[in-house]
């Protein structure tokens, strides 16, 4: 009839002839007979065509997904199609999860459970138009294919008139976009749709979203123990965590190493692992008969445009993990606009990740397939590299406290994407630990001369947090001898003394400065001689026992030798720490005169630095003094310069303006502001890593048992006693003989002492 009506009419069937068509399909009797032929409710569906299962089997466990079972599981809207998205990148495991979902929630959709594979990254088979999809479900749910027309439109039509009534479950697999599933969905009220995607597909009007992340090593390490055998894998476990590393917890990658593990009996973990070693292996490891982890990855790039591939390859090269729009932009020329719609671009494919608002990263394996397919184009990569160590070595050198004269060689920053330290110095705590693998990344490919200059000019940035600092000298300093700046291998000795001198290291440190001692005279390079003797200096004249000891004379000649040089090489930062050293060992041997022009003078060479940490150093010193010798006002200053310092992120700095200040409010009477400022000091303190703070448990006792000291002045007794105690049970508190004595005389003298 619908034939007829279209060739002689040229029009479709009405409502009527579509609900009669409708229930010959579902051969429901009571629709044409009546009451009397069954009950007036709904058709006992055990007399009509059984309903249709196309799910694919559930095999294998499905191992940290709990979380997004249960979303998907939840019930939907019985009033309204529901639609439900799932993405993430290619081998995450998003098929096996949606595959458990249709399974366990099938009971639900009385009139069928259809599973339609669109093949949007297949090589193998052809891409499914929405046609042909739509005839092969209409044909699922019992329709002629005599009857189902060609045009789209018509089958549109057709396929949600004849899901008008039914409830069905309907799994769109590997689909590529919004213009593929739009025209599949039902029509049928409590129908329940379910798209899988390695696109995040923005346009579909999804009820639910669910985006697959690989899994964290717990759930990694279960699933290899899972396939592989709990016995195999409780004998080698460093080689399993190595394996589950390497695998970057995703399950496609941990299948098919398993798979290897279970076909190769003889084969242990660690020979697995070691074959995976290298970029140039371990993608060529995970590949087991026609499963692959770099050809699942190489389908998602097929589907890129040309600019997206380019963007793609080269974040392959960039030297850290995380990174911002900055990075690319550099890397390829192009504006930051330009980069970061090629970025978001990218996290919408589920190639690249977005942790958090500005800041993108790629999955290891991800990772090393991108750089492989930029590796194959070499002639392009050492520009790109360099472009990229430009970017660092810039914002090292603007965000230094040294300032732009201590680097008198390499390149200056021009162009640099940082208008001011400030900038620069966020831009780089934004890259935390990463700084180090920019450094081993350099050395890694052969930019011997980058990899030094970067790792000198992080050398303040990175002094607050010494281990980090000393790892990237020590980095650098292997490439001294292959960099074309001879200057290199006497500055990085330099700065590996200082930090090693800031981490208490000081046999260490004292056997890195006399070596560029020597060598900075042997070279006749005034300005690393100066750097050598100002580190001795303060080494010498400040951890002298007393202050008419020989090494303190030798402390202060090698510090006012030190002092004039750096003058001479207007090295003003050196001057100014030159002089603050003198200033403290002045202090130490009772010259108090002396010792605040020294601390004076330390403020003109920072104050020509411009730089606040600079500034900052030297007004706290001098204030320290005030301090001791119990100036009015000293209080009020402190308060200014601890708040000025607190917006350059200098938390040591800041930490011990906050103590100083505490103290100074607690000689004033002021005792509330006092324990105000102390406990700030503590939190700043809490932040500081201990590894990265030689003084860290020192430091700490020593402001407990001033605040609570404060704490007793005011009266407050049991809150004294707790701070005193607390300071007492710190980790080898007898250590620090001074601290531990104060704790201890406060309990006594609260009367707690041995309870």
């Amino acid at each position: 009839m619908r034939v007829w009506l279209r060739d002689e009419l040229g029009v479709d069937p009405g409502e009527e002839l579509s609900r009669i068509h409708d229930a010959v399909l579902r051969q429901d009797n009571a629709f044409f007979l009546g009451p009397a032929a069954g009950p007036t409710t709904a058709p006992d569906r055990s007399r009509l065509r059984p309903a249709v299962n196309q799910l694919p089997g559930d095999t294998g466990q499905l191992v940290g997904r709990e979380d997004e079972l249960a979303l998907l599981t939840a019930p939907c809207r019985p009033d309204s199609v529901s639609v439900l998205a799932v993405d993430g990148p290619a081998g995450v495991g998003k098929t096996a999860l949606v595959v458990r979902t249709a399974q366990q929630i099938r009971d639900r959709y009385p009139d069928g459970c259809l599973f339609v594979d669109l093949h949007a990254h297949s090589t193998a088979r052809q891409k499914l138009s929405p046609q042909r999809v739509l005839r092969r479900l209409l044909r699922s749910i019992g329709a002629d294919d005599r009857e189902v027309p060609n045009d789209l439109d018509e089958l549109m039509t057709h396929w949600r008139t004849a899901t008008s009534s039914l409830r069905l479950l309907l799994v769109l697999d590997d689909a590529l976009g919004t213009r593929q599933t739009q025209p599949l969905l039902p029509s049928g009220p409590g129908s329940s749709v379910i798209v899988v995607s390695r696109q995040r597909l923005p346009a579909l009007d999804a009820d639910r979203r669910v985006t697959l992340d690989t899994l964290g090593a717990g759930n990694a390490t279960r699933l290899i123990r899972h396939i592989v055998g709990a016995e195999r894998t409780d004998q080698e476990p460093e080689a399993t965590s190595e394996l589950v590393r390497m695998c970057d917890g995703l399950p496609l990658a941990l299948r098919i190493a398993g798979t290897r593990l279970q076909t190769r009996p003889a084969w242990t973990l660690a020979y697995l692992v070691e074959r995976m070693t290298g970029d140039a292996h371990r993608l060529s490891e995970l590949s087991a008969g026609d499963r692959s982890v770099e050809a699942a990855f190489r389908l998602s790039y097929d589907q890129l445009s040309p600019t997206q591939q380019q963007g793609f390859r080269t974040l392959g090269l960039a030297p850290t993990v995380e990174f911002d729009v900055r990075t690319p932009a550099a890397m390829l020329g192009w504006s930051p606009q330009d980069a970061e719609l090629v970025l978001e671009s990218l996290v919408d494919t589920s190639l690249l990740q977005q942790p958090r608002p500005g800041r993108y990263r790629m999955h290891d394996l991800v990772r090393v397939h991108a750089r492989r397919l930029a590796e194959a184009a070499p002639a392009k990569t050492g520009g790109v590299r360099r472009a990229t160590l430009r970017l660092y070595l810039d914002a090292a050198r603007i965000a230094s406290v040294w300032g732009s004269g201590a680097f008198p060689n390499g390149p200056q920053p021009a162009g640099a994407p940082f208008t001011q330290w400030r900038d620069a110095t966020l831009w780089l705590d934004s890259a935390g630990a990463e700084l180090v693998d920019v450094v081993g990344h350099a050395a890694a490919f052969g930019e011997a001369d980058h990899a030094c200059w970067i790792a000198e000019a992080l050398t303040g940035h990175l002094l607050g947090r010494g281990h980090e600092c000393q790892t990237v000298l020590e980095i650098a300093l292997t490439q001294a001898d292959r960099a074309t700046d001879r200057r290199m291998d006497l500055s990085l000795r330099n700065a590996l003394g200082l930090t090693l001198m800031h981490r208490a290291r000081f046999p260490e440190a004292l056997t890195c400065l006399n070596e560029a001692l020597a060598l900075s005279r042997e070279r006749s390079d005034s300005r690393e001689e100066a750097r050598a003797l100002v580190g001795l200096g303060a080494m010498a004249g400040l951890g002298t026992a007393g202050p008419s000891t020989d090494r303190g004379r030798r402390g202060v000649s090698w510090l006012a030798s030190g002092l004039e040089l750096a003058q001479q090489c207007d090295d003003h930062w050196l001057a100014a720490m030159a002089s603050l050293a003198l200033g403290l060992i002045h202090h130490a041997q009772g010259r108090n005169g002396e010792a605040l022009a020294c601390f004076r003078a330390a403020f003109v060479p920072s104050m020509i630095l411009g730089h606040p940490r600079a500034i900052h150093r030297a007004l706290t010193s001098t204030l320290d003094l005030y301090l001791y010798l119990d100036r009015p006002g000293t209080q009020t200053l402190l308060r200014q310069v601890a708040g000025l310092i607190q917006e350059t992120g200098d938390v040591p700095l800041h930490t011990l303006a906050l103590t100083r200040l505490g103290t100074a409010e607690h000689s004033a009477g002021d005792l509330s502001a006092a324990v105000a400022a102390y406990r700030h000091a503590l939190a700043q303190h809490r932040t500081l890593a201990p590894r990265d703070d030689p003084d860290h448990d020192r430091n700490e006792m020593d402001i407990r048992c001033k605040l609570g000291h404060s704490y007793y002045a005011a009266g407050r007794i049991t809150a004294a006693r707790d701070q005193f105690s607390t300071a007492l049970a710190i980790p080898g508190a007898a250590r620090y003989p001074r601290e531990h004595a104060q704790a201890v005389e406060g309990l006594s003298r609260s009367g707690t002492l041995g309870q």
